[in-house]
């Protein structure tokens, strides 16, 4: 029995728990396997999408940043390794990135296939990556594209307000509060968040087309690219996944 088996007793999870993951995982076991990766800059609506993705597919998600946070607390043998990397203030390599991403398609949540956000960044990333999935007798089915124009972007970002003891966002142009820069129900001050400047977006938008125009390029080469029309509204880019998907 594995240990995250052991460590849950099945006679301790409420029976509507386990009826409702029984269901779900009939629902899921006649749809067809997806590997996917999103590929978007900040604001391009990737964090929207992904959740209806993830359920509607029943794919996991995985996200690079978290799994490896997860793999150091485990203290897994490639987290260890993650760990001498970053306490030398070093990067983690790309092998052990692949690695743990190796690791998590193990799970049974996986089962049905994954979707990739964040990675790979990196042509060499997307090389590792094909590899370690073509020796599990996989490949990446599609490459969704959140195309966006960096002035709408920045549009987007800069305009975002939040109230901080709540998470309550607001928009200056998209979903503005009754009072500029104050909170509609406490009245308390709104803050941006240090990132949502024009400054950051501007470096973070240049770091990102810089490094990720040429993966889209190697996936393009391979015919699985899906470019969605990221600056339209989330309903209508749900359709459009929806469609690159079926």
């Amino acid at each position: 029995m594995s240990t995250s088996a052991a460590s849950v007793n099945l006679e301790d999870v409420p029976s509507e728990s386990l009826m409702s993951e029984l269901l779900r995982r009939m629902r899921c076991s006649s749809k067809p396997d997806k590997r996917v990766i999103l590929i978007g800059p900040p604001g391009s609506g990737k964090g929207t999408q992904s959740p209806i993705i993830k359920d509607e597919y029943c794919l996991c998600h995985l996200a690079t940043g978290d799994m490896l946070r997860a793999a150091v607390a485990a203290k897994t043998p490639l987290g260890i390794k993650a760990k001498e990397a970053m306490d030398k203030g070093e990067l983690v390599s790309d092998d052990l990135v692949v690695g743990i991403i190796d690791e998590a398609l193990k799970k049974p949540s996986c089962q049905k296939g994954f979707i990739l956000d964040g990675f790979p960044r990196t042509v060499v990333q997307a090389e590792k990556l094909d590899v370690m999935l073509q020796n599990r007798g996989t490949k990446v089915d599609k490459v969704l594209n959140f195309a966006i124009d960096d002035a709408i972007l920045e549009e987007r970002i800069t305009g975002r307000w939040i109230h901080p003891a709540s998470g309550r966002s607001y928009h200056t142009k998209f979903a503005p509060p009754k009072v500029p820069g104050i909170d509609d129900i406490t009245g308390e001050p709104l803050i941006q968040r240090k990132d949502d400047t024009a400054a950051v977006l501007k470096s973070r938008l240049e770091a990102f087309h810089r490094q990720t125009a040429p993966v889209i390029d190697y996936y393009a080469k391979k015919g699985n690219v899906v470019n969605l029309p990221a600056e339209k509204p989330p309903q209508t880019v749900t359709t459009e996944v929806k469609k690159a998907l079926s």
